[in-house]
């Protein structure tokens, strides 16, 4: 076949697409969750070729070498390529790439994918999977796609109906309660050259805390704290961001510091499609973690399931020592230390609503089918033609554990630069053990934490 195209829901779950269908599962359809599906919704089976495996609960335990605080070592160093796509054979892979990776390949002739042994690696802890299990039948959508409620914890909707609790379960999947990392980022021009911007994150989720429920959260799905170090004329911005879970009670709030006027500010502006942090345009806000905010401006379709060559298991990307120079290719990112597998993953169409106002006229979505992490998604211009790809280089961090991303890359194809960001390789590995507490991401403490 050339696509494997995705059965309708109907077909893959024994459920009906109807549409607008906002509440949980009957509690027989949830009872499905870790026999025949994985705990969070994916199919635990492998499928006919064998060329995916079944899910056998992805990385239980660490490697022996690991110690925590460091990068994790990759668990698959012995794999092998099995497969090359380049530019003179991708077309005959076109039924497993998006149209953005085609693109890729019909723009860049040093852009290579290199396919290895599909390993489902993805693991959460049994708490999550026991509060994904009976978000399932109790999660109900607020509005059209503005929020959830009935949840706690876990995935809110692990048997989606419609695109938007697909993209909900990306919003809401577990990524640490309280994490500090280096987001260091660079866009380089069409030659290659580029200027590292050192940013430094925070995050709290208090959706994630065990025990807590909606009420214990005040409404604020994340907080989010950005400060940028370096180069000098950005250092000292910083960024703080309320996001909260029902939009339609409360939109997300955001402040700056600018260090020179030494002040905080309202940002609403931080949305949609007004360009990220340092980003030369070529990042919009809503494309930061692949998709964050609101979802209102879109419609959302779920088309259905694929199988695909996606970014996965990309522990030589997370390697530690890594230099910018070992990572930045003119064009695009080293494919050297890039990892592509098969995957089955959910499909959802945004288009761009009739009266709303955004840079994209449709994006499609690729999202991994035992983590709900976007993996890649397709952009479209006002015009309707192909115009971003991005992808995210995802790994299990097993010493939670969690799938998340190490490397996240936006490609803009018209311009020929691109933005890719988490470089924090050579300054030290994610800090999942970090503490800290609401009062730490207020527009006081912002003022009072301002660099200079």
């Amino acid at each position: 076949m050339t696509i494997r195209k995705v059965r309708l829901l109907g077909a893959i779950l024994g459920l009906s697409m109807t549409a607008g269908l906002q509440a949980g599962v009957p509690q027989a359809q949830a009872d499905r969750l870790g026999r025949d599906l994985t705990p969070i919704g994916g199919e635990k089976a492998g499928n006919k070729e064998g060329t995916i495996p079944a899910w056998e609960g992805g990385i239980t335990r660490a490697p022996a070498n690991f110690k925590l605080g460091d990068f994790h070592p990759d668990p698959f160093a012995a794999d092998k390529v099995t497969m090359a796509i380049t530019q003179a054979n991708y077309k005959d892979s076109a039924a497993k790439l998006s149209l953005g990776q085609q693109g890729m390949f019909a723009k860049y002739p040093t852009f290579r994918m290199d396919v290895y042994p599909t390993r489902r690696s993805a693991s959460y802890s049994d708490r999550i999977y026991r509060t994904t299990k009976a978000n399932a039948v109790s999660a109900k959508m607020v509005g059209d796609g503005a929020g959830v409620e009935g949840v706690a914890e876990g995935i809110p909707f692990p048997i989606p109906q419609d695109g938007f609790q697909v993209i909900w379960n990306h919003k809401l999947k577990y990524r640490g309660v309280a994490v500090k990392r280096w987001a260091n980022q660079a866009a380089p021009t069409a030659t290659g050259s580029y200027i590292p911007v050192r940013i430094r994150e925070e995050v709290l989720g208090l959706y994630w805390k065990e025990g807590n429920t909606i009420a214990d959260i005040n409404n604020v799905l994340t907080y989010f704290y950005q400060e940028v170090l370096s180069p000098a004329r950005l250092a000292g911005s910083v960024l703080l961001v309320h996001e909260t879970l029902n939009q339609e009670a409360q939109p997300r709030n955001a402040w700056v510091y600018n260090p020179g006027q030494r002040r905080v500010r309202k940002a609403p502006n931080v949305a949609y499609d007004n360009p990220g942090t340092a980003s030369d345009g070529l990042r919009t806000n809503d494309m930061f973690d692949m998709f964050n905010g609101a979802l209102d401006r879109f419609d959302w379709k779920l088309v259905g399931k694929r199988e695909m060559y996606v970014p996965y298991n990309n522990y030589k990307a997370h390697a530690k020592g890594l230099d910018y120079k070992d990572i930045i290719r003119p064009g695009h990112v080293n494919p050297d230390i890039m990892r592509y597998e098969l995957h089955r993953v959910w499909v959802v169409d945004a288009t761009l609503k009739q009266g709303f106002r955004h840079i994209n006229k449709r994006r499609t979505f690729y999202l991994d089918e035992d983590s709900w992490q976007i993996l890649m998604v397709d952009h479209y211009d006002s015009q309707g033609q192909m115009w971003r790809y991005s992808e995210a280089a995802v790994i299990n961090f097993y010493d939670q554990p969690v799938l998340w991303t190490t490397l996240e890359t936006h490609y803009d194809m018209k311009s020929g630069r691109y933005i890719t960001s988490g470089i924090d390789n050579m300054e030290t590995a994610v800090d999942f053990s970090f503490q800290t507490t609401p009062e730490n991401f207020s527009p006081q403490a912002l003022r009072n934490r301002g660099v200079r």
